[in-house]
Formats: C-alpha cells, structure tokens, sequence
C-alpha cells in the first residue's frame, strides 16, 4: 500500500518566508515554526516529526551530515513551471538517512547527489522518496525495509545491497542487488554491465521479487537474478509471463523517450495508446508529470520596495498548492 504524507497548508508561513528571503522553515509535529538559513541548520534544528520546507533555490548539504531523526523534506518541485514564481528546489550533494530516521521522506527535490539509506550499516526503515529527479538510491545493508520510491527520475545506477523496496511509476535507469522487492510500472532507460562476462542487464542480481508491468528500454537482457515473478512487462523480447514484445523502434511508441531525465515524455503515441494503462509509468498509480509535491507553493508575488504614506507594507501573494 502506497504510503500517504499529510501535509498542511501554511500560507502565513509561505508569507514569512518570502520576507525572510530564500530561508528554510522547520514546521514541528506541534505546529511551531523556526526560520533557518542553512539545510544543515534546519536538520539539526529539527525534532522528530518535523516538516523543512524548502523554498525555490540551491542548497548545499555536506556529506557529514547524517539524518538521524524522522523529518520530511519538502521542496516545490524540481522541473521550471511557469506559474511556481520562486522556480524550483535544488540540494545539492547526499542526502543521508542513518539510525532513527524511520518514516522519514523526501519530495520535490532537484537532489544532484543520492538518497542513501542505513548509513553507517544501520537498520532503517519506510523512507519514501517521491517526485524527486536525484541520481540514484543507494540502500546500504539488507536490513533496511519498507522503502519506497514513487514517481521520480533516478538517473544513474540504484543499488539495494540485498535490501527490499518498492520502486514504481518511476523513470529510471537501472536496479541493481535487490532481494524480496518490488519493481512495478516503471520505465527502465538503462543497464548494468554485470562482472567478468560484460553482460548487461536492466535488473541485474534480483531476487525474489515481483517485477510486473514495466517496460524496458534496454535492448540488452532485461533480468538477471533468480525466483522472480516476471510478468506484463513490455520490452524488445518475450522476457516472463503475458510479455508485451515491441518490435518497433522506442522513438515510435513513446513521445519522447530521453532516457530517465525530465526532458522525457513516456506517454505512449496514439499507435500504442492502449499498452499506456497496461504497463509503463501511467499505468498501476500513475505518474505526476507536473512533480509538484503537496505543499504550498507561490503563484504570484507583489513586495513593494518601500512602505505607503502610512508606513504600510502592502505585501500581495497568491499562494497553491501542489498536485
């Protein structure tokens, strides 16, 4: 079952954050709000339980910072939309989940490094990682759990490390070490070359998982592991049970087949519209083009240079929320 982030509506808060220019708000579990300037201040300024949100702008997180606590991370998305006026949210480097970070989550992030789960080799479960473009997921050790990647563009290699998560309606490049998981609806752009044989596979060292109703854009071997339940994948092979095999070329069947980048538009054209609620990133839960989290996020915003005659500062700002 897919996992539900609640998040409310702080239209005051977006207020002060406008005037307080570009800093991070940390909402806590019972409603107080602190102000901070860094990424870095706001985690460690946070309680268990915390919101940060993350206006439009980059920020910079070093490599020594370790989430050790349940927070959600909420940015107002990754891809320029016209109508979001403070343009997107950027971290740039690692996000790292370690001991007590349980049920944390990240949304609506540009994320220039990885997520990396159980750091440290420790146990760390039901991180939710969605509407995110990142570079790839990195699970640590076996013992983590519960994972679950929903809706992003992942766009190098992920490695699981024997652990088990869900990866669906994502576009993404390739999944590597996974045991007991799940891989649904996804779209498959790439492949790992597998050891000493030079063999490349799209899922490479699976076990035991349900891989059903993606499509696979490799033209090399789509799996290679053992005891999965392989079936309604579309790819260039009759690869597991009721396969869909295309025999046409993948710039025929998908608007825009970019690879795993936000360039890319995997609605299927009108020949192979059909396959679009069988298989693929559209299909199952769907998949958000727009990757606007759900939180607020500014529409329109009018600050005046200085006060009226009566030493007013008539501030106008049109706030939405995400989809």
């Amino acid at each position: 079952m897919m996992k539900k982030v609640l998040i409310p509506l702080f239209v005051a808060l977006m207020t002060t954050v406008v005037v307080q220019a570009q800093q991070i708000a940390v909402v806590t579990k019972d409603g107080a709000t602190t102000l901070h300037r860094t990424l870095q201040d706001a985690i460690e300024a946070s309680s268990g339980g915390s919101v940060i949100y993350l206006p439009g702008g980059g920020f910079p997180i070093s490599d020594e910072v370790i989430i050790d606590k349940r927070i959600t991370i909420v940015g107002i998305g990754h891809k320029v939309k016209g109508e979001n006026a403070d343009g997107y949210t950027t971290i740039n480097g690692n996000l790292q989940f370690g001991e007590n970070s349980d049920k944390s989550a990240v949304m609506g992030c540009y994320i220039t490094g990885n997520v990396s789960i159980g750091v440290d080799g420790k146990q760390v479960n039901d991180i939710l990682v969605r509407y995110c473009n990142l570079s790839s997921v990195r699970i640590n050790n076996s013992n983590c759990h519960g994972t679950e990647i929903n809706q992003n563009y992942i766009r190098t290699t992920s490695w699981l490390s024997g652990a088990s998560a869900t990866f669906s309606n994502n576009i993404l490049y390739c999944i590597c070490e996974m045991y007991d998981g799940t891989i649904k609806n996804n779209v498959v752009t790439g492949s790992y070359s597998h050891g000493s044989t030079y063999n490349t596979y799209a899922l490479d060292n699976c076990k035991n998982c349900s891989i059903t109703d993606n499509v696979i854009l490799t033209k090399y071997s789509a799996h290679n592991g053992s005891d999965c339940q392989i079936s309604g994948n579309m790819s260039n092979s009759n690869w597991g049970e009721s396969p869909i095999k295309i025999e046409d070329s993948w710039s025929n069947v998908f608007e825009n087949n970019a690879g795993a980048n936000s360039s890319s538009s995997y609605h299927f054209k009108e020949a192979y519209k059909q396959y679009e609620t069988q298989c693929g990133i559209y299909a199952g839960t769907s998949f958000s083009d727009g990757q606007l989290p759900p939180a607020p996020f500014i529409v329109e915003k009018s600050i005046p240079e200085q006060t009226d005659a009566s030493g007013n500062l008539n501030i106008r700002i049109r706030v939405k929320a995400g989809e």
